[in-house]
């Protein structure tokens, strides 16, 4: 019998590369979802393509259609199931959006965290848990470092942050957005299980989490939401900062590669900055000219002066930790790449003229 892999969030672009991977390396996956993302961002947002996907390609998986603010069905699940990891990806993941919807980006955001752990110390102490957490956690401390002007980017200016923020910079005393804070929350329990109870934790803190199966709109979804606009000749909105505002980016397919590494050598209550890296980093006027060259079409943008309230001017992650506690683990998804997939992607998806 299969060892199981209880995956939440399983028809969003982690959950989905994280059940495919697990499934290969011969998991029976259990996928929890309820298509919240529709509720969330209307119909572009619609999951069910990609749960439908799993279910027609991949043999050991099997769908439970659960909310994870609904506690009674967390605790029944994962007492039922008792899985050998659990693998948390499920959030209400747009700062814009929480602020008019608190109530639901709490209870889902920490709230549903908190079940999970809870079910999870009750019926599987032993079994690693896996946090999709967010680098909002950091709220907007990452601005107040210096920054230098270049043509098409901001960088920092320090030396100490060239390789990027490190898991030891400050969380507190920020505007986080209610996002962001509902993620802080989450964000520390899952290390309080850890550090408390012993349970086998960790917070992966990601960058701008991408790949060819990601349900881009414009609240969320970087990358993909920018080669749509691309392709369908969509206006872009740069808010502020003159869109040399930067963001790191890792393909979903390194995000379940890191994740299995910890699977196999897991830590208590351990946090990582999980990203792209220096390397894997653009700002939007950089991933326009590399759309552009991946398309063949001019990016149609309008520029808004006022940035988002908290938004990031330049932030990648400092990977130095992570390659030091799992030095197998690499990416393999360049950013070239990942624009190449992202655009195969949707121009598959996109319906012809």
């Amino acid at each position: 019998m299969s060892k199981a892999c209880l995956v939440t969030g399983s028809s969003g672009l982690i959950g989905s590369e994280v059940a495919a991977f697990f499934h290969a390396r011969g998991f029976g996956v259990h996928g929890v979802d309820n298509n919240q993302r529709e509720a969330f961002f209307g119909p572009q947002g619609n999951t069910r393509w990609n749960q439908e996907r799993l279910q027609r390609t991949l043999a050991g998986f099997t769908h439970h259609e659960v909310d994870i603010r609904d506690r009674a069905a967390v605790l029944e699940l994962v007492k039922t199931l008792q899985p050998a990891v659990i693998i948390h990806t499920a959030a209400q993941p747009s700062h814009d959006l929480a602020a008019r919807i608190p109530f639901d980006d709490f209870d889902v955001n920490a709230t549903g965290t908190l079940n999970l752990l809870e079910a999870a110390r009750r019926y599987c102490p032993e079994s690693p848990f896996i946090h999709m957490s967010t680098n909002k956690v950091y709220g907007d401390r990452p601005n107040t470092l210096a920054l230098q002007e270049r043509e098409t980017r901001w960088d920092y200016a320090d030396p100490q942050f060239a390789q990027g923020i490190p898991e030891s910079f400050p969380i507190d005393q920020s505007k986080h957005s209610l996002f962001g804070a509902s993620k802080v929350a989450a964000d520390v329990m899952v290390q309080e299980y850890g550090r408390y109870f012993g349970l086998p934790t960790c917070c992966l803190r990601g960058g701008c989490l991408t790949g060819p199966n990601h349900a881009g709109v414009e609240l969320h979804g970087f990358l993909s939401y920018l080669v749509k606009c691309n392709l369908e000749g969509r206006e872009y909105r740069i808010y502020g900062y003159q869109g040399k505002q930067v963001r790191d980016n890792i393909h979903s397919v390194d995000v379940a590669g890191f994740m299995f590494e910890f699977y196999q050598a897991p830590r208590a209550g351990e946090v990582y900055n999980l990203g792209g890296g220096k390397d894997n980093s653009c700002s939007i006027r950089e991933a326009f000219a590399m759309a552009e060259a991946c398309t063949g079409r001019k990016q149609v943008h309008t520029y808004v002066e006022q940035a988002r309230s908290g938004d990031h001017i330049c932030y990648y992650s400092d990977l130095r930790k992570m390659r030091a506690h799992y030095p197998r683990w690499q990416l393999t998804r360049s950013l070239p790449r990942i624009f190449e997939e992202i655009v195969a992607a949707w121009q598959q998806r996109i319906p012809a003229p």
